[in-house]
């Protein structure tokens, strides 16, 4: 699937890979992009055949924000409610990747800025190049991390000091940078990104995508509850799980010595 420069393909082991194509623009963000960007992480997420989602780019560019020249053509009074985030508050669509129902693999080579950083915040795992740096610039705009993902997210990822000192500076985070204080997973030269990413998503897919689903909401919703009401949904969620064709599988399998075969079920 291709629709405003971007590219969505679903492999027959289960592993999806969602392109942002728009390198002569370092993959720069307009409307009617995020808007296919949405509708591709969407059909990720009702596609049973995809168990994992690998975010990226072009070679050389991950994104470089929104296309400013395409902000400018907006109201003022909209601009908030079309970068992603709706004006009323928490929404699942504020932060699509972090809610996708499946892991999501960043595979970051060159710029991500601005709108591109918020991206690389909500994956579950990010994978750089050597050469991929990240800036949440939005102070030189005049503004705070657009999809909120820089004022939340990003502080509970690396610590708030950390978290404040890039957005107040705007400086480039760097691979290497990265990789040390743990914002990224792994760090490989450019040519080996996207089969890094694939082999990464490949270990995904050794386990139970059930228990995989509701492993990552317990831990995305747990930043955000209290410790007993988290306990409350990891129950309900682990009776889940015992009652699941998964759960069952994965015991067969142990006991049988073979791979699991599982279903999502």
């Amino acid at each position: 699937m291709t629709a405003h420069h971007i590219r969505l393909d679903i492999d027959g082991e289960g592993i999806a890979t969602l392109t942002i194509d728009r390198g002569e623009k370092r993959n720069a963000m307009t409307y009617a992009m995020l808007g296919a960007f949405h509708e591709a992480i969407a059909r990720v997420g009702a596609d049973p055949a995809a168990r994992v989602l690998i975010v990226t780019g072009v070679p050389g560019s991950f994104c470089a924000g929104t296309d400013l020249s395409d902000l400018q053509d907006t109201p003022s009074d909209q601009r908030g409610s079309r970068s992603g985030t709706r004006s009323s508050g928490s929404d699942a669509l504020a932060w699509p990747l972090m809610r996708l129902p499946k892991p999501v693999i960043g595979a970051i080579d060159g710029a991500a800025m601005g709108m591109g950083a918020e991206f690389t915040s909500q994956c579950d795992v990010r994978i750089m190049s050597t050469r991929a740096r990240i800036a949440w610039n939005f102070g030189q705009r005049g503004l705070v991390p657009d999809t909120g993902a820089g004022s939340w997210l990003l502080p509970r990822l690396i610590g708030p000091q950390r978290a404040l000192r890039l957005l107040f500076s705007a400086a480039f985070l760097e691979a290497e940078e990265a990789l040390r204080i743990g914002y990224a997973h792994q760090v490989v030269e450019p040519e080996a990104l996207q089969e890094a990413a694939r082999a990464e998503a490949r270990l995904y897919l050794k386990t139970s995508p059930f228990s995989a689903a509701r492993a990552k909401e317990l831990v995305w919703k747990g930043l955000e509850r209290d410790v007993a009401e988290h306990m409350t949904h990891h129950l309900a969620a682990m009776a889940e799980c015992f009652a699941s064709e998964d759960h069952k599988e994965g015991v067969a399998s142990f006991l049988e010595r073979r791979p699991a075969v599982f279903t999502g079920r």
